[in-house]
This record gives structure tokens, sequence and C-alpha cells, in this order.
């Protein structure tokens, strides 16, 4: 009999250690993520006439890019998906810390697979925000569906006064996306395979920590993308 309780508890605990990953496990997830987000990036730039608007890119203060949300996820209301976020720092773009995307809706989107999701906070209160343990989008900051194009005029009121702009990529089609009630928090454990601690984003976003291999891609692209002016740099940090 105590062989057989002996036999179910190493059984037990063998399955707990199965279902549980390890730090490697979830840093190279971690990474393969960064890697990804860094090709969704450059796919939606690349777009002729179809990408984020260049003139809002550039002058975003913090740019978020959670790719591969999977519908099933959120239609049960459990995790959208995880990302990272990454704001302008000391003349360039700062390490992503990692996030995680949760509830919400996601407008005419929910009947997709799969998608990307991009953020662009346009505004020195929407970064502010976006620093907290836990916000939520059209709650705590105000959002709206981004435009479309290589330019944009666009001047309604939800453009100029929202801080934070939306969009999806869902089989190859960009656009803005209706985004409100999801909640956007630090992702801790993703961020402590990353840096080693559990850290909140605005503890990776406002130190000079080094971003981790895994992420030079991204920051190049993003420095190319929308380089950094010093001046603004400075006007960010009063």
């Amino acid at each position: 009999m105590k062989r057989l309780v002996l036999g179910i508890v190493c059984f037990a605990l063998s399955g707990l250690a199965l279902a549980t990953p390890t730090k490697q496990t979830v840093r190279k997830k971690t990474d393969a993520r960064l890697q990804t987000a860094a090709v969704v990036l450059e796919e939606v730039m690349a777009a002729p006439d179809k990408g984020i608007p260049d003139d809002l890119l550039k002058r975003a203060y913090c740019v978020a890019i959670v790719p591969g949300v999977k519908k099933g996820a959120f239609l049960v209301g459990a995790q959208y998906g995880k990302g990272f976020v990454t704001c302008r720092r000391n003349a360039g773009w700062s390490a992503p810390s990692a996030i995680r995307v949760e509830g919400g809706s996601f407008g005419l989107q929910v009947g997709a697979e799969e998608i990307d999701l991009v953020m662009l906070v346009r505004n020195l209160r929407g970064a502010e925000k976006l620093m907290a343990s836990k916000f939520t989008l059209g709650g705590d900051a105000s959002v709206a569906a981004g435009p479309v194009g290589r330019t944009t005029t666009a001047q309604t009121d939800a453009l100029m006064h929202a801080e934070i702009l939306t969009w999806s990529r869902s089989r190859g089609v960009f656009a803005g996306i209706s985004l409100s009630g999801a909640t956007l928090r630090p992702d801790q454990a993703d961020n402590r395979a990353l840096y080693g601690k559990k850290l909140g984003t605005k503890e990776v976003v406002d130190s000079n920590r080094r971003p981790p291999a895994a992420a030079h891609t991204l920051l190049r692209l993003l420095k190319s993308y929308s380089p950094v002016d010093e001046n603004r740099e400075v006007a960010m940090r009063r």
C-alpha cells in the first residue's frame, strides 16, 4: 500500500514538473516572441500604402506589439496574448518590457483566427499610464482605431485626442481596430526570463538596462522607421 501511495505521489510530482515550464523554456519562448514582433513590424511597415502612417510612428512615445493573439483565448475571456512595449529613451529606444493583454473587445476582428496587434502611445500622459501595474484601454487611457496609409491627414476628434492608437493584422489584412475594455499589464515572468528578475514596465523602460540579444532586430527597425529626436527626448523627461 505504501508503495502504491508513493508511486502515485511520484507520478503527480512528475506531472507537475512537466506542466511547469522551466526558465530555459520561458526564455526561449520569450526570445522567439521578440523576433516575431520584429517580423510583424517589418512586414506592416513594408506594406505599400497600407501600413502605419509614417508621421504617427515618428511622433509615437511608445510602441507595443502583441503578435499572434488567438481567437479561442479571448472568446472565453482568458489571456489574449503576450507581447512587448518599448519607449523612446536616451537617444534611442528602451529595452523592451514584456506585457500581457487580457479581456475587452476586439470589435469586428473577433472573427479572426489569429491577429497581430500594434499600439502606438501618442503622448506623455499615455506613456505614464502605460507604466502602471495595470490599465484599461478605453477606460484609464483613451483609445481609437488607427488610420492606415503611408501618410495621414485624418483630423477626427478620436484621432486627435486618443492617447493610444491601435491596429490589427489578420490573414494579411492590416487595419485600425476598435479595442476597448482590454487590460494591459506587465508580464513579470517573461521580464524575469529576459532580465533575471521580476520587473514592471516602468522598471524596464525607465532604466538603462541592456536589451536582450533577441530584441536587437526590433529596436534596429524602430530606430530606422522612427529615429529619436534628442530635443523631444528632453521634453519627454520633464
